[in-house]
């Protein structure tokens, strides 16, 4: 069964300013994609997830994560949360393999949004699929170390980027990703 996995971010200095800047450069950082045709939408949210959404906005498909910003910052306030749903172009499979938009989401946490992970900032990569090599299709690995190789790209420019004090890859189950890949690729204790 698939499990999802995440990027969690704490950022170094906790405060509404730097919040947006930080989720400003998360967004200016994301390699959204080229291939998709559903455009990039926003949700806030007050108070937790469980409530609905306050706002839910759609862009153009060539939006500037500039204008995604604005928007963010016209509405957030401390008890609030967005969501920035959007695409990035991994390699999956479906009969053949196939450069496609994965769907993703980009998450904003205000210090008063009830969060149970206490991050600021969080990436929603979706199913793991994609980084986990499947287990009768061999020709399938160079493409699995393709998607492998944009995630821990991401995860570096995000580090170098973004003023973070700590970041987390997690998956759903607790289980450590890494363990998870390693086991898949029959290569114990050892990444792609």
């Amino acid at each position: 069964m698939p499990d999802r996995l995440y990027l969690s971010c704490g950022l170094s200095e906790r405060n509404d300013r730097n919040l947006l800047l930080q989720f400003g450069k998360l967004l200016q950082l994301f390699p959204f994609s080229k291939l998709s045709k559903s455009p990039p939408a926003l949700r806030m949210y007050a108070v937790e997830h469980a409530e609905p959404p306050l706002i839910e906005l759609e862009f153009p498909l060539a939006a500037e994560p500039s204008a995604v910003l604005e928007s963010v910052r016209e509405l957030m306030h401390d008890d609030c949360a967005c969501e920035v749903e959007a695409s990035w172009d991994l390699w999956q499979y479906d009969g053949q393999w196939k450069i496609l938009p994965a769907p993703v989401t980009l998450n904003c946490f205000g210090p008063l949004f009830d969060n149970d992970q206490n991050d600021d900032l969080r990436v929603d990569f979706g199913p793991d699929g994609p980084f986990l090599p499947l287990a009768n299709l061999e020709s399938g690995l160079r493409m699995v170390q393709s998607n492998i190789r944009s995630l821990l790209h991401l995860v570096s420019d995000i580090e170098r980027g973004v003023d973070l004090q700590r970041r987390q890859l997690w998956s759903e189950s607790g289980e450590n990703f890494a363990e998870l890949l390693a086991q898949s690729l029959g290569t114990p204790g050892r990444l792609v």
